[in-house]
């Protein structure tokens, strides 16, 4: 009954092998031969497990790329001062593309001529952020960020609250900020 069954199976990929090491094994070759069947087999899920290895630690570098980034750019965004806003003005700017970078530029010669008639002054940070989503060119990322504001109006200074969504892109090995909204 044995024979029957094996000659049914004779085609089966699992079948010849099991008839190749019966072979080798009259032949006195059968460890050699299942010792490199099994050296084959732990090499391939090896290289598969190493492939998944270094996906995830690439995953997680770009996942914190995309948080600091997004990070410095609310920080960018919420800390401005008056006596040196030229400076902080260009870090928003060096963090930012497209129609944020456009806009934000063009309101600057304003916004300059704003912060100083007000004296203003703004020292934010950041206390959260989170990406709602991601893939390998693009990201969004919502920021809660406070800061402390004085001002001609309020010297004593104001607390302000913000909750950002930023959306990011990845240009010339960089993360940058793309748009801008307050949300909540």
């Amino acid at each position: 009954m044995a024979a029957r069954r094996t000659d049914g199976m004779k085609g089966l990929p699992f079948a010849r092998a099991t008839r190749r090491l019966r072979e080798a094994a009259r032949r006195g070759r059968a460890m050699p031969a299942a010792l490199a069947v099994a050296t084959a087999v732990v090499t391939v899920v090896s290289g598969w497990l190493s492939l998944q290895v270094y996906e995830q630690r690439a995953d997680e570098q770009r996942r914190q790329d995309i948080l600091a980034a997004a990070r410095q750019s609310a920080l960018n965004f919420t800390s401005l001062d008056y006596r040196h806003y030229d400076r902080d003005s260009a870090n928003v700017l060096k963090g930012a593309t497209g129609d944020f970078k456009e806009q934000f530029a063009a309101q600057t010669a304003e916004l300059t001529k704003l912060v100083a008639a007000n004296k203003s002054v703004s020292e934010g940070q950041v206390l959260e952020a989170g990406i709602t989503r991601a893939d390998e060119r693009t990201a969004r990322v919502l920021v809660v960020a406070d800061s402390r504001v004085t001002n001609t109006a309020a010297p004593q200074g104001q607390a302000r609250n913000y909750r950002l969504q930023l959306d990011l892109v990845h240009e010339g090995g960089r993360w940058l900020t793309s748009d801008v909204e307050f949300v909540g």
